[in-house]
């Protein structure tokens, strides 16, 4: 069966994205494609329609949430063409997102094994061992950890993640270079800054009598508003694990985690709060709002659409 020009055209347009060449700039901070759509063009062609239609068919139901059944079409793909790598990140992207972190972590380390300089793949593999509150320590035998290309783009994914020691504890090993320079100025610059932040903007516990709960979802609130989102993130996380029936502080997890660029953790943690919510609407819209928005970074833009739909006004 073949692909009809409609959706020959979407599947074009997914090879752009999945199979050209990505290098990733420092001093603009994004990704950028570097081949032209006629070579996409030439390279689809080089594909049978067995292969395009379950490539296609696996993205369609990774989209509508099927993960099984994507796992399976791109593992047909793989059997149709083991050598192409961009399959194993696909499956380990799918598996993230089911929450199979195991199969996840396998296919990610295949996939930086092949290509240990490609960023996204190590992104990938950094989420899921984050989702495992593991470190890329515990698998540094198992990928090639000491290649130069692999360790820049480690430093830049910490550095985006916000984990600003780290990635100065991996630019420290690194041979002198401009982006060495570059991104540890950035990283010193952003330290700095923060140090007379977290001097001004103080706060004074609020403590009401016999009610740690109602306490501490007041000093949460005060250090949103005063935008200490790793300080909430951390203290939002403990908040969770000792009141797991309290939604308001799966709320505040959620939107620390958003702030400090988890989005896909802040997606998790949101939805667990909706099973607590009832009929409190107010917290409803600013979960929803903030679903929303985390679903936009992540360019799901029909789930940050639905959640958007849900918010009401008036509360």
């Amino acid at each position: 069966m073949s692909i009809g020009l409609n959706r020959r055209e979407i599947l074009l347009s997914l090879f752009l994205v999945f199979f050209t060449m990505i290098s990733y700039s420092f001093a603009q901070e994004t990704p950028k494609v570097i081949q032209e759509e006629e070579s996409a063009e030439v390279f689809l062609e080089e594909y049978t329609d067995e292969f395009q239609e379950a490539f296609f068919e696996a993205i369609k139901q990774k989209g509508i949430q099927n993960y099984d059944r994507a796992a399976n079409l791109f593992l047909e793909c793989k059997r149709l063409d083991p050598e192409l790598n961009v399959i194993n990140h696909e499956l380990a992207k799918t598996h993230l997102l089911d929450k199979n972190y195991v199969e996840a972590e396998r296919y990610a380390i295949e996939s930086i094994i092949t290509d240990e300089t490609n960023y996204w793949y190590l992104d990938t593999l950094i989420a899921i061992l984050e989702k495992q509150s593991n470190t890329i320590e515990s698998i540094k035998n198992t990928i090639p950890y000491e290649n130069e290309g692999l360790q820049k783009n480690l430093a830049l994914i910490y550095y985006k993640r916000r984990k600003y020691n780290d990635a100065l504890s991996v630019l420290k090993g690194l041979s002198k270079s401009d982006i060495k320079e570059e991104l540890t100025l950035k990283i010193q610059d952003t330290l700095s800054k923060a140090k007379p932040q977290s001097t001004t903007k103080t706060i004074q516990p609020v403590v009401v009598n016999n009610d740690p709960v109602k306490s501490l979802k007041l000093n949460l609130e005060q250090q949103i508003q005063l935008g200490q989102f790793q300080i909430v993130e951390s203290r939002a996380k403990e908040a969770v694990e000792l009141y797991p029936l309290q939604p308001y502080f799966y709320y505040a997890y959620g939107l620390a985690l958003h702030k400090n660029n988890k989005d896909s953790q802040a997606i998790d943690v949101l939805k667990s709060s909706l099973d607590y919510l009832f009929d409190n609407q107010k917290l409803a819209n600013r979960v929803y709002q903030t679903m929303s928005d985390a679903y936009t970074k992540t360019n799901n833009f029909s789930k940050a659409n639905e959640y958007l739909r849900k918010i009401k006004p008036g509360f």
